[in-house]
């Protein structure tokens, strides 16, 4: 299912809904929470166009935008309101006149995406918030332990819709993959440059694993004379949908992200999905690959693969319906591009140097246009008195004690995670680090998630929906007597025709108090 297709399926109902039971003041009732921000515009955008010929009112609230006119929007209490954690919570502290008491349903998008963006403790504050008489939909690709404790404090007797397990990638989708060579990770950079320039050269979307990588390819492409952007969370809003808008209207041919770009953004056309590393799980190539292929179309997907990914390439291939490819590039062409890459290395340095530099100075800008307006007396009373759920160094130490607590199930010490620590903040890291790097990361993440499926599950109030379905059949067979649904409804021998056919048995006429005979006729008379 595209995009969408996906926000329709939950607000097509919600719209029905509000359209049929109109409201009787100006409240918020319905909340939808989301992961990204660019999630949010393109679940806000899809909401307006099916509610512009109803008088639903919409409103988005997500971080990088205007704050100012976002509460104005939220003081006249529109119907639906699109949001993600962070700003909500900022709105329900500091916004007067706007609640969350009167929302009547509760939508929760992507939550497992939610949770692994370390948004927990937001999500289970908004909920809390919420009004307690409330319809609430959580939607997750995965339901892994987090997921299910989720449920448990947001849902009241749950009902679960299973779909599938979303680990079959598009049928049209061509799958290939480069083989790295061992002591070769240092060539990734140089295969891609050689893919991008000489065979894929249009609509394509191009994942790394950190914000740093991405930045560094955006750069590096950008030298050798190719059109291409980069979407990820080191950068403001309006840059991220710059460069989401300019590659949807093909003004540039190459994507360059982070899994921040992976899943439910709808993004039409692209043609090939290049992978810089393997991605950390299954679920996760299935999500960056599922960026091409879509609706039926046909698409590409190429992937960088070393010796320490091949058991995740075994994997992919284990569950691909079509035949697997591999792609080999001549040795003298990688050689070719290496030194190309080598040469440009200055070049790179003095980028990534001139932009720090404008980062520091805006930055001081900033600092010397508050102290300013502070001194002049024009700073609002709101502004300097704004309260947080969590400060930005306590919402730091709780993002770390998380990631640390990655570092020393994938690390397994002390001295080894030090070094990786020491070593990513390093400045001048050579091509073989930066790989190694990219691929611990992704390491990490898989190492974490199965340790979670090892875990004891706990014992919780929302039944598990794991039985098979044949165990299931057997067990509702052994309790005896079926419904009534499945034991008449859907009889349909001759003697059960008759039965229906003949009308009700003079028992069932007493007991439903039609006992009187019909006149005319002898039909329901008792033989004697």
């Amino acid at each position: 299912m595209i995009s969408r297709g996906k926000t329709a399926a939950f607000m097509l109902p919600v719209l029905e809904r509000l359209v049929y039971k109109p409201r009787t003041s100006q409240v918020t009732r319905v909340l939808v929470l989301v992961p990204t921000r660019e999630l949010g515009i393109q679940v806000h955008s899809v909401a307006r166009q099916l509610a512009q010929f109803t008088s639903i009112t919409t409103c988005l609230a997500v971080g990088g935008l205007d704050l100012k006119s976002q509460e104005v929007a939220l003081r006249a209490g529109p119907d639906v309101l699109i949001a993600t954690p962070g700003r909500l919570i900022d709105h329900l502290h500091n916004t007067p006149s706007f609640e969350l008491s009167h929302i009547e349903i509760l939508i929760l998008d992507e939550a497992d995406r939610m949770l692994d963006e370390y948004f927990e403790e937001q999500m289970k504050e908004i909920i809390r918030l919420c009004s307690y008489n409330r319809q609430t939909m959580l939607f997750s690709a995965t339901m892994s332990e987090e997921v299910k404790d989720l449920a448990a404090v947001s849902l009241k007797q749950p009902i679960r819709i299973f779909v599938n397990s979303n680990t079959d990638v598009a049928p049209f989708l061509r799958q290939e993959f480069v083989r790295i060579r061992p002591h070769r990770e240092g060539d990734r950079e140089a295969v891609v440059a050689a893919l991008l320039t000489r065979t894929f050269q249009d609509h394509v979307m191009l994942f790394t694993q950190t914000r740093k990588q991405a930045h560094r390819l955006h750069i590096l492409l950008g030298l050798l004379g190719l059109k291409v952007g980069e979407l990820h969370g080191e950068l403001s809003q309006n840059q991220r949908l710059e460069n989401l808008r300019r590659f949807k209207d093909e003004q540039i041919d190459i994507l360059v992200a982070t899994d921040v770009a992976a899943r439910g953004l709808d993004i039409d056309g692209v043609k090939t999905v290049i992978n810089f590393t393997m991605p950390s799980t299954i679920k996760h190539y299935v999500h960056r690959v599922g960026r091409t292929a879509r609706a039926g179309r046909s698409g590409r997907s190429v992937s960088l693969v070393g010796e320490s990914e091949r058991k995740m390439l075994k994997e992919v291939v284990k569950s691909a319906k079509n035949s697997v490819k591999a792609r080999v590039l001549p040795t003298e062409v990688i050689l070719k591009f290496r030194d190309l890459i080598a040469k440009l290395e200055k070049d790179i340095e003095a980028v990534i140097k001139m932009e720090r530099e404008e980062r520091e100075m805006a930055a001081s800008e900033a600092k010397l246009s508050v102290a300013q307006k502070r001194l002049e007396g024009s700073a609002s009373s709101s502004e300097s008195q704004r309260v947080w759920f969590q400060t930005q160094q306590e919402r730091k130490q709780s993002r770390m004690s998380k990631a640390l607590q990655e570092f020393d199930l994938a690390l397994r010490g002390k001295k080894k995670r030090e070094k990786f620590l020491k070593d990513g903040r390093k400045k001048d890291l050579t091509s073989e680090e930066r790989a190694q790097f990219e691929i611990l990361k992704a390491q990490m993440f898989a190492e974490r998630t199965a340790k979670r499926e090892r875990r004891v599950k706990r014992a919780r109030a929302m039944p598990e929906d794991d039985m098979p379905l044949k165990a299931a059949n057997r067990k509702a067979g052994s309790r005896g007597r079926k419904s009534v649904f499945d034991e008449e409804l859907t009889n349909t021998s001759r003697k059960s025709l008759k039965h229906y056919r003949a009308g009700p048995s003079l028992q069932d006429r007493k007991r439903l108090g039609l006992d009187r005979k019909r006149s005319g006729g002898s039909r329901f008379r008792k033989k004697k």
